[in-house]
């Protein structure tokens, strides 16, 4: 599956988005002022943003729910739903730009779209190309037990498990080795 750079970054945003909220009431809100709205949009280079407001903090945080649907849907259909709401209610406006010395790229939020729009909109596309490809599958939460952050996989034979190997994937597999060494020497 060929992703460009464009879809790559809309991809990064997306992740990085659901993995802001809070996964209960006992952790914090990666999203929890307009500042850190403002990191975020900085950070994924959102281009196109006017000043920030809690209007706009709270549009990105219902939006955000509306993703993390997406890597919960258990189906095709079910993801292509969600994907089709919510790109249809960002008033999508397909249009190529070559801004900020990047290549010919497409932009599918609406000129003057409010972040919410513009994430929407963008990455509802870059998730609805999965779908479109058969790889909705790609889609996951890591599988570590203490752990439900979401990443896309796309490594060759879809074989990511973690969303970070380094962490929750290394963890994982020490503690299996010690499992492994304490029931053989005991």
């Amino acid at each position: 599956m060929l992703i460009t750079h464009d879809t790559r970054c809309a991809l990064d945003a997306v992740v990085d988005l659901v993995n802001s909220a809070p996964e209960d009431d006992t952790t914090p809100d990666g999203l929890p002022d307009v500042a850190t709205l403002g990191d975020f949009v900085r950070k994924h280079d959102i281009s196109d943003v006017g000043t920030l407001s809690e209007f706009d903090l709270s549009a990105v945080r219902k939006v955000r729910g509306r993703f993390a649907g997406i890597f919960a849907a258990q189906d095709p259909r079910t993801a292509a739903q969600l994907i089709n709401e919510l790109v249809a209610a960002a008033g999508t406006t397909p249009r190529l730009t070559d801004h900020d010395g990047y290549e010919w790229h497409v932009h599918y939020f609406a000129p003057g779209a409010s972040v919410a729009d513009h994430l929407a909109a963008d990455c509802g596309m870059a998730l609805a190309f999965f779908v479109v490809a058969g790889e909705q599958e790609r889609l996951r939460r890591c599988e570590a037990p203490d752990c439900r952050r979401a990443f896309v996989d796309l490594s060759r034979n879809r074989s990511r498990r973690y969303c970070d190997s380094r962490t929750c994937g290394n963890r994982l597999h020490v503690a299996a080795y010690r499992a492994r060494r304490k029931e053989a020497a005991g």
